[in-house]
């Protein structure tokens, strides 16, 4: 990979830009079934609360990582980050009056607790390790 492929990649920026392009236009596709702008309002509070979440949630769960121990250093921080994701999700997408909640936050719920669950456990097994 070149210098500025690899800059490109790695970029905060663009990571946030991705989410928010990506799961704002999942939250219009799912809401494409009701008059507009219902589903260009869900996509931009979709799009917005994604790049939030993409912005801190490895700061986030590196914080939980580092206060949980044992066994429960494998699960509790991604249940935590989830918790937290769902309740702002249908809280502003109940706010804007989304009318596809559920299928609106479905995928961008299971992308974030993938990796949540994924860089914890990354975390957490590097921790074990002498």
């Amino acid at each position: 990979m070149t210098s500025q492929l690899r800059a490109v990649a790695s970029s905060s920026v663009v990571h946030v830009l991705f989410a928010f392009m990506a799961m704002g236009s999942w939250a219009v596709f799912a809401n494409r079934a009701h008059p507009m702008p219902q589903p260009l309002v869900a996509g931009a509070v979709q799009g917005a609360l994604s790049a939030l979440i993409t912005l801190f949630l490895k700061s986030g769960i590196d914080h939980l990582s580092k206060r949980v121990s044992g066994s429960a250093a494998y699960w509790a921080p991604p249940v935590i980050v989830l918790i937290v994701s769902i309740s702002l999700l249908t809280a502003f997408h109940w706010l804007s009056g989304t009318p596809e909640i559920a299928s609106t936050i479905a995928v961008p719920l299971a992308v974030s607790t993938s990796y949540a669950a994924l860089y914890n456990f990354s975390l957490a097994r590097n921790r074990r390790q002498p």
